[in-house]
C-alpha cells in the first residue's frame, strides 16, 4: 500500500493522533487537515514519517472552497486519493429542541455533517478514478439513542450515517466502500473536562477506535460497505 494516499480531516485531534501512526505503518502517504497550529506542531514532532509523505494543511472543513482547494492540493502533490477518514466534529449539549438556537444548530450541522459532505464530495471523483478506495466517517451512538438535551448534535450525526449509506449505494461496484463508526463518548481530555463526574473508565479510547478505522482502511475490509458500526467500549 506504499503508493496509496489517505486524507485525514481533523487529523491532529485525539482520534487522528491515534490513527495516523497506524496508517504510517501501512505505508500510506498522508494528507492531514488541522485548525489549531499547536496541534499541527505536536503532530509533526511526534509522527514518524518522511517529510515528503506528509501534507499538513490548515483547513476549515466547514468551508467548501477550502476543502476543494485542499483536495486539489492533495491530488497535485500525491497524484490521487485512496482513503478518506472524515474525523472533523464536535459535541454541544445542554439544549432541548425548543431551547436550541440557530447558531448552535448550524454549528453542529457544519462541524459534524457539512464537513463530512464537503470532504466526500471533493474526494469521491478521485477515488472512483483510482477504482479502489475507503471512506470512513465518524457518526455517533447518539444518532440512534437520541439522548435528550443535544438535539442539534443528534440530528447532525444521524445525517452522517445517512450520508455514508447513500455514498455506499452510489459507489457500488466501483471498488470504493463507505462506512461510519458510532462511538459513544470517547475518552479524551476534552470529554473528561466536559463531563467531570462521568464513569470514563468504560469509555472507548481513541486508540481502540483508531484500530477499527485502520482495519476499514485496508483491503481486508472489502466486504463491509454501508455499515454503521458501534464502537461503544463498555459504556
Amino acid at each position: 500500500m506504499r503508493d496509496n494516499v489517505a486524507v485525514v480531516t481533523g487529523g491532529t485531534g485525539a482520534l487522528g493522533r491515534a490513527l495516523l501512526p497506524l496508517l504510517v505503518r501501512r505505508n500510506f502517504r498522508l494528507a492531514v487537515t488541522y485548525l489549531v497550529p499547536d496541534e499541527a506542531t505536536a503532530l509533526e514532532d511526534d509522527i514518524n514519517v518522511d517529510e515528503d509523505r506528509l501534507l499538513l494543511r490548515r483547513v476549515d472543513c466547514t468551508d467548501p472552497e477550502a476543502v476543494n482547494a485542499f483536495i486539489k492540493d492533495t491530488v497535485d502533490h500525491f497524484g490521487g486519493i485512496n482513503v478518506l477518514c472524515s474525523l472533523v466534529g464536535a459535541w454541544a449539549g445542554g439544549r432541548y429542541v425548543d431551547e436550541t438556537d440557530d447558531v448552535r444548530f448550524d454549528r453542529m450541522i457544519d462541524l459534524n455533517l457539512r464537513s463530512a459532505f464537503y470532504s466526500m464530495r471533493a474526494a469521491i471523483p478521485h477515488m472512483r478514478e483510482a477504482e479502489w478506495g475507503r471512506i470512513i466517517a465518524v457518526g455517533s451512538r447518539a444518532a440512534s439513542d437520541t439522548p435528550a438535551g443535544q438535539a442539534a448534535y443528534n440530528v447532525a450525526k444521524a445525517g452522517v450515517i445517512a450520508l455514508v449509506k447513500t455514498v455506499a449505494v452510489e459507489l457500488d461496484d466501483t471498488g470504493v466502500t463507505a462506512n461510519a463508526l458510532l462511538p459513544s463518548v470517547v475518552d479524551t481530555e476534552a470529554t473528561r473536562a466536559a463531563l467531570p463526574y462521568a464513569d470514563y473508565v468504560k469509555w472507548p479510547k481513541p486508540a481502540d477506535i483508531a484500530a477499527v478505522i485502520d482495519f476499514l482502511a485496508s483491503p481486508a475490509s472489502a466486504v463491509i460497505d454501508g455499515a454503521a458500526i458501534p464502537v461503544y467500549g463498555q459504556s
